[in-house]
C-alpha cells in the first residue's frame, strides 16, 4: 500500500477538498485524483464522496480514516528511526583498554550530548569487523585493516597511529632505559598472551618480528592484563608491548615501567571503518575529533606495509 495515497487520502478527509490538499502536499489536483483512484482501487471501495460543496469521507472511508492516520503515525515513526543523527552512533573499539576506547570515551567526555553505544567485537578479526559494518550491525569500527581487504562500500580512515611502549618489571635488563630501540629487544623475550591467529593483531605482531628480528610468542593460558602485569612483576627476563594511550593499572609495588621504543617507533594502525557515504552527525563529529586530537607521532616510525600510508596520524594522550 502506498503510503503517499494514503497521506492524500487522510488530507483529502480533513481540508474537505482536493485542491486544499493539494496546495497542503505541494501536488497538482490532479495527482491527488490520481492516488485516490489507485488507493480505491487498491482496496475495492470508495472512499471518498464527491460533492458541490467538496469532498466528504464515504462510510467505508470513514471506517479506514482511523487506521490510515495510524499507519503514517508508524511510517513516520520507522522513518525517524533510521534518519541520521536520531539513533547513538554504535562504534566498536574491540577493547576497551586500548587507544581506540579511550579517544572515543575522550570524545565523549568533550561531547556529552552526542550520543554514542560503544560496544566490542572481540570475537571478530578485521575482516569480519568490516563485515560487521558493511551489514549495519555496527556504525564503525577501529581495525587495522589491509588495504587488498576493504570491501566495496566501506571507507577506511587512518587516524589514530598508537606508538608502542615496552612494558618490563623491576627487574628487567632495560628496566632503566629511557628509550629502546626495537632492534635491541632481539635477544628478549616479549609475552603477548591471547594473540589468536588469524586475527589483525596476529598479523601485526608478526610483521613487527620479521622486520626487527623479535622473539614474540603467546604461550600459556591468557589470564587476563592483571595476571599478566603480576607475572611482569615478578620476572627478570619477561616484557610485554603495549601502546602508549592503552590504559593499564597496576599495584603500585609492582613499579612496572613503560619505555617508549624510538629509532624508528614502532606504531600500531588503529584504522576506522565506516559506510561509505554514511552522514551520521556524531560519526562526523568523531572523525573530525580523532583527526586533531592528540600530539603527532615522530616522523619515523614504523608500520607494516599491508596497512597502507596515513593521510593523519596522530596518537591519544598517553596514560597509565
Amino acid at each position: 500500500m502506498d503510503a503517499e495515497a494514503l497521506r492524500t487520502f487522510v488530507t483529502v478527509a480533513e481540508t474537505g477538498h482536493f485542491q486544499a490538499a493539494a496546495d497542503e502536499l505541494g501536488i497538482s489536483q490532479q495527482a491527488v485524483s490520481k492516488r485516490i483512484a489507485a488507493l480505491e482501487r487498491h482496496l475495492g471501495v470508495m472512499l471518498l464522496v464527491r460533492t458541490s460543496r467538496g469532498s466528504r469521507p464515504s462510510p467505508d472511508g470513514q471506517v479506514f480514516l482511523p487506521y490510515a492516520k495510524k499507519v503514517l503515525v508508524v511510517v513516520e515513526q520507522a522513518e525517524q528511526a533510521v534518519r541520521p543523527g536520531s539513533r547513538p552512533l554504535r562504534v566498536d573499539v574491540l577493547n576497551r583498554r586500548i587507544s581506540p576506547a579511550q579517544a572515543v570515551y575522550r570524545f565523549h567526555r568533550s561531547h556529552p550530548e552526542r550520543e554514542l553505544d560503544v560496544v566490542r567485537l572481540s570475537s571478530e578479526n578485521a575482516a569480519q569487523a568490516a563485515q560487521a559494518v558493511l551489514e549495519g550491525t555496527v556504525d564503525a569500527s577501529f581495525r587495522a585493516l589491509a588495504a587488498d581487504q576493504v570491501p566495496a562500500g566501506i571507507s577506511v580512515e587512518r587516524l589514530m597511529d598508537a606508538p608502542l611502549e615496552l612494558l618490563v618489571g623491576p627487574g628487567h635488563p632495560l628496566a632503566d632505559a629511557t628509550h629502546v630501540r626495537p632492534a635491541e629487544l632481539a635477544g628478549h623475550r616479549i609475552w603477548i598472551p591471547g594473540i589468536t591467529p588469524g586475527t589483525e593483531w596476529a598479523a601485526f605482531y608478526r610483521s613487527l618480528s620479521g622486520a626487527f628480528g623479535l622473539s614474540i610468542d603467546a604461550l600459556g593460558p591468557d589470564f587476563g592484563p592483571e595476571a599478566l602485569m603480576d607475572t611482569l612483576a615478578e620476572s627478570n627476563s619477561l616484557a610485554t608491548l603495549v601502546g602508549r594511550g592503552d590504559r593499564y593499572l597496576w599495584p603500585r609495588a609492582h613499579d612496572l615501567r613503560r619505555i617508549p621504543l624510538s629509532d624508528p617507533t614502532p606504531v600500531y594502525p588503529h584504522v576506522l571503518l565506516f559506510r561509505s557515504g554514511d552522514q551520521h552527525p556524531v560519526l562526523t563529529a568523531l572523525r573530525a575529533y580523532l583527526g586533531t586530537a592528540g600530539p603527532r607521532c615522530p616522523q619515523d616510525v614504523w608500520a607494516p606495509e599491508w596497512v597502507g600510508a596515513a593521510d593523519r596520524t596522530t596518537e591519544p594522550a598517553g596514560t597509565n
